[in-house]
Parts: C-alpha cells; structure tokens; sequence
C-alpha cells in the first residue's frame, strides 16, 4: 500500500505535524505520538499542543482552548482529514500576523522593505518533507525546492561532495521568536537587525531557502566558503536552480553568508 507523502500544514500560529516525525519529550508525548496521525505544534516555540488520536483530539498542554490560534489550526485539522490530503486552495497564508510581529518591534514593513532592499514573504500553506538535516531534525521545503535540493545533493554525491542540510523553512512566528529571545538578554531592536532579518523577511520563510553545509564544518560559518563542498555549489547550483543569496558586499547590507542558497524556480 502506498503510504501518503509527508507534509507540514500550516496556520497563522499552529503547524500541523506528521506525529511519526516528531520526538517524544516526556512519557506522556511517547504514548500520545505513537497513536496519533498529526500534532499541533506551536510555531514560536515549538510546543506541542495537541495530538489527533483515533479516539479524538488529545490536549497536551493545560487550557488548551484558550491557546492563540487554536481555531483556524482546528479548521485546517478538519480540511486534512485522516489522510493528510491537501487542504483547500491557498498557495500561501495572509500576511496579517507578520504585520503585527513588526508593529510589536516597532517597525514598519514598507520602510523596512524600501530601507533593506528584501522582500517580504509569505509563508507557504503546506510543505513537503524533504529528508533532514545535519541533527536529522526533519526539513521542510517547497515540493519544488525539495526535489531540487534532493537532485543537487545526489550530484554532488557523485562528485565525492557531501551536501548537508543545517536549515530549511522557518515560520515568521520563530523568527520573531529569536528577536523576542534577544532582546529579553538586553538587545535592542537595532542590534538584533544586525545580524537578523525582521519576520518576514527571511527567505527562510518560503520554503525555498537552505543553509547548506558539510561534514567537519561548523554550521553557518564564513569558513564554508574554502570547502569542497562551497566550490561544487559556486560551480553546479545554478543547475538545480539553486543561487546565493547574500555574496561579499551584497545591496542589504546582511553579512557574506556563503552558506544561504536558495531556489528559484524557472522563469520565476
């Protein structure tokens, strides 16, 4: 029997996990996970929220219902059904919450946008399983971007070159959860903004962006650049569609981060 492909469907606050994917962190999650099809999961923090049981919805949190975003993750729920169908039609989420993660911080996305020259991103509606990464923490990719990147990382193979994953999609609600992290040790906005794009302004968040790495090397480190690994990419990538974002003295101002590919579709 064909098994159904493993996917991340997502709400504004709340993704929907495959529950075989996700590690158990107490006994209670152990029993719960190896009954349940999916998990509700808490984008800022990664909490899990409830698992679907055959039985029904089991609460892993106390006072679930009062828990933001309980509802439209609940519809969603619905939508897919006990065989993680695709839900109906929406290639991306609206933008309403990013826009109140920057008002928070105090920042405005038009200026932003304008004063950094980077685009804000829609997160996608649902994403594909697309292997792991170094920590063999799931990776979560466009279909698109998912198949490239699988495609790349057998070639490079194939050169004697070992292509790791560090990160793929990240949600708007983790990065601004980095933020509010920082700036609780102290950090005001401006320095976080330093080293780290606003919500939604991150590639990460379509689906489409990867730090790539190799065994030996730190993760997310200039010392990347004089690997094996960093040349193959510098010389094949463009191939599978795959592009560096932020070279030597990019227009936005974010440092040289020979690590950050990301996927752009042809004619896209």
């Amino acid at each position: 029997m064909r098994t159904a492909p493993l996917r991340l469907f997502n709400s504004p606050l709340i993704e929907i996990w495959p529950a075989c994917l996700l590690r158990a962190r107490s006994n209670r999650d152990a029993r719960s996970l190896a009954l349940a099809d999916h998990v509700l999961r808490r984008k800022a923090d990664g909490q899990y929220l409830a698992a679907r049981l055959p039985s029904g919805l089991m609460p892993l949190v106390t006072r679930l219902p009062d828990e933001p975003g309980l509802m439209a993750a609940l519809d969603l729920l619905e939508q897919i059904g006990q065989r993680g169908a695709l839900p109906a039609p929406a290639s991306v989420l609206p933008l309403d919450s990013v826009h109140e993660q920057l008002a928070q911080l105090g920042l405005q996305g038009d200026h932003y946008a304008q004063h950094s020259g980077l685009a804000l991103h829609a997160e996608p509606a649902w994403l594909a399983h697309a292997g792991f990464d170094r920590w063999r923490r799931p990776l979560w990719l466009t279909p698109a971007a998912g198949r490239s990147w699988q495609r790349m990382r057998s070639a490079a193979a194939a050169d004697r070159i070992v292509l790791e994953a560090i990160s793929g999609y990240r949600s708007h609600a983790y990065q601004a959860g980095i933020f509010a992290r920082k700036q609780a040790r102290g950090l005001g906005v401006a320095d976080i903004l330093r080293v780290n794009t606003a919500p939604g302004f991150s590639e990460h968040h379509s689906g489409r962006a990867l730090d790539i790495g190799t065994p030996g090397e730190q993760a997310a480190e200039e010392s990347f650049e004089a690997t094996p690994a960093f040349a193959w990419l510098s010389q094949h990538a463009h191939r599978f569609g795959f592009a560096l974002s932020y070279p030597r003295d990019n227009p936005h101002g974010i440092v040289y981060e020979p690590w950050h590919w990301c996927y752009h579709p042809a004619g896209g």
